[in-house]
C-alpha cells in the first residue's frame, strides 16, 4: 500500500495525457531533490547495476519500528527523478513499511513499466534493492 504522498505523485502524473509530459514531469520532481554532498558519493554509497551514476546512503532512527531515511543522487536527469519518486515512496517510513510496500504497484500506476527502457529499469530496481535491504537490516537489529 502507498503513503498518501506517494498517492498523490501517482494522481499527478495521471493529470499528463502523453509521455512527453511525463518525462518532463519526472525531470522536474529530479530537479527538486536536494544535491548530495561530496563526501556521500563513495564507492559504499554507489549502487551497481545502473548504467548512470547513482549514489544512495541511508539513516535508521531507532524505534518500535526503526524509520529509515534515504538520500540519493545520480547524474542523469531522468534517473533523479525515478530517485525523487523513491524517496516519495520510502524515506521517512517504518522500515517494515518500506519493506511491505510493492514497489511494482506504484511503478505500473504511474506507468513506467511501459516507458522505461530496460537498462534503466535495471538500475531502478537495483535502488529498490538497496533501499529494502537497509529496511530489513534495520528491522533485523530492531529486535
Amino acid at each position: 500500500m502507498a503513503n498518501a504522498a506517494t498517492e498523490e505523485l501517482i494522481e499527478n502524473f495521471s493529470l499528463f495525457d502523453d509521455w512527453e509530459e511525463r518525462y518532463a514531469y519526472l525531470i522536474d520532481l529530479g530537479r527538486k531533490l536536494d544535491p548530495l554532498p561530496d563526501e556521500d558519493r563513495t564507492p559504499e554509497s554507489k549502487i551497481e547495476g545502473c548504467m548512470s551514476q547513482v549514489w544512495l546512503v541511508s539513516a535508521v532512527e531507532p524505534g518500535a519500528p526503526p524509520v529509515v531515511r534515504y538520500h540519493a543522487d545520480s547524474d542523469s536527469q531522468i534517473v533523479r527523478g525515478l530517485i525523487a519518486v523513491l524517496m516519495t515512496a520510502y524515506s521517512g517510513e517504518t522500515a517494515d513499511r518500506i519493506v511491505a510496500t510493492d514497489i511494482n504497484d506504484i511503478f505500473t500506476r504511474i506507468g513506467l513499466d511501459k516507458h522505461l527502457s530496460p537498462n534503466r529499469r535495471n538500475g531502478f530496481y537495483a535502488m529498490v534493492q538497496r533501499i529494502s535491504d537497509v529496511a530489513a537490516d534495520a528491522l533485523r537489529r530492531a529486535s
